[in-house]
């Protein structure tokens, strides 16, 4: 795992137990995209600050996606500039969350029509069986829509800290390298 990693949490950050603090915790290489608002995300904000981290990042970059951070991808990839693009080896996008539901968190804006598309790197989504905020298992559909190898686990709610998985070593194994 040498590989550069930018870690992209979703709605609200990735606190300490999550999966994704523990890696950038672990590994040297993985850096965390600093959002401006955790609480209050829009789509173009969250977007613009992916494009210039994986710009400084350089070519080789993997983006390790939870939640609202898969959407963040799949907007960001749908409208990037070809440079960037050709800069990511690949996307490991866990649980994304379904922007249709009704509990939709109103303060999250601009993230509702998620692009359908192929993205233009190697991807895996991974979703759970029993995730409450993918009800109706739309990350399926997001697999297919972006060209993505699909995993399901089975009961893990929404593959975060209070899904008990630690470091998540099996993750790490997943990655599209």
């Amino acid at each position: 795992m040498a590989r550069r990693m930018l870690m992209l949490p979703g709605y609200g950050n990735s606190g300490p137990l999550h999966w994704q603090s523990r890696w950038e915790a672990l590994h040297p290489h993985v850096v965390r995209v600093q959002q401006r608002d955790w609480d209050f995300p829009v789509c173009a904000a969250w977007v613009a600050t992916l494009d210039a981290a994986v710009c400084d990042a350089g070519a080789g970059v993997v983006l390790v996606a939870h939640s609202l951070g898969c959407l963040t991808v799949a907007h960001w990839a749908a409208s990037a500039a070809a440079r960037s693009l050709a800069f990511v080896a690949g996307a490991l996008l866990v649980a994304p969350p379904d922007p249709s539901r009704a509990d939709f968190p109103a303060q999250i804006q601009g993230f509702t029509e998620v692009p359908q598309g192929a993205l233009p790197f190697a991807s895996t989504v991974v979703m759970s069986t029993d995730d409450p905020y993918d009800p109706l298992h739309r990350a399926e559909r997001f697999a297919q829509q972006w060209g993505s190898r699909l995993i399901r686990l089975d009961g893990v709610g929404h593959i975060n800290s209070d899904s008990g998985l630690g470091d998540w070593p099996e993750g790490l194994a997943l990655l599209p390298l």
